[in-house]
């Protein structure tokens, strides 16, 4: 799964490694943010790819009331299940991209998982990448406001994940440049899903670390 990741980079390498503008701030650049806290990020949508917007982390499906994600957790979605569920199918050709500068995962040391490892990774040789996601513009049924509201679409763990993230055996699909136009483009999801995606096109490193959970702090430029 995925429930933490990087965003520590700035605007500008987020313009530039997009080719795209900076529309709206406010989101958190933070080295570990937590899913958990139902963060706003920075996304880029399919129907808007020249734009960085702010999205919320947890996607809203339209019928969705305001209590929904205390009962529900739609952090990530997995591939395989999208256009089965009824929180995600009425998003399969809603899609979105996630910058991010690395994501974290534990591996379990014991049976129980009371003693983990963890691990920070990344697409190999890329300071900036994309995690693939599903969006729904919900509209907030008392005030009226539209939120961006995303998940992280996951899939099978590969050779690698599957060695960290040991006990689901899940990672979030990582894309490099030429992959998330794709993703953007609507290929099929079979496409983005492991086996499926040819491991050399994004290749995923890991280092250990014992790195510290930062609180947010909003500093978008």
């Amino acid at each position: 799964m995925c429930y933490r990741f990087s965003t520590l980079y700035t605007a500008k390498e987020a313009e530039q490694y997009y080719n795209a503008y900076e529309i709206e701030e406010g989101y958190y650049t933070v080295d570990e943010l937590n899913g958990f806290n139902y963060p706003e990020t920075a996304i880029i949508m399919d129907i808007a790819p020249t734009e960085i917007v702010v999205g919320k982390w947890g996607l809203f499906p339209s019928w969705a009331k305001e209590d929904f994600q205390k009962k529900t957790n739609t952090l990530n979605a997995k591939v395989e299940t999208i256009p089965q569920l009824a929180s995600y199918k009425n998003s399969v050709n809603k899609r979105c991209v996630i910058p991010a500068k690395h994501f974290y995962e534990w591996q379990w040391l014991d049976e129980k998982g009371k003693t983990k490892k963890k691990f920070k990774i990344k697409i190999k040789d890329q300071e900036l990448f994309s995690l693939a996601g599903i969006y729904n513009l919900w509209t907030h049924p008392t005030t009226g406001k539209q939120l961006k509201t995303y998940s992280i679409v996951t899939t099978a763990a590969n050779d690698l994940m599957s060695i960290i993230h040991n006990n689901k055996k899940r990672m979030p699909i990582c894309l490099n440049k030429d992959l998330h136009k794709l993703w953007l483009d609507q290929k099929p999801l079979e496409m983005f899903s492991y086996p499926n995606l040819d491991p050399e096109l994004v290749a995923v490193e890991a280092e250990e670390t014992f790195a510290d959970i930062l609180f947010p702090e909003v500093n978008s430029k």
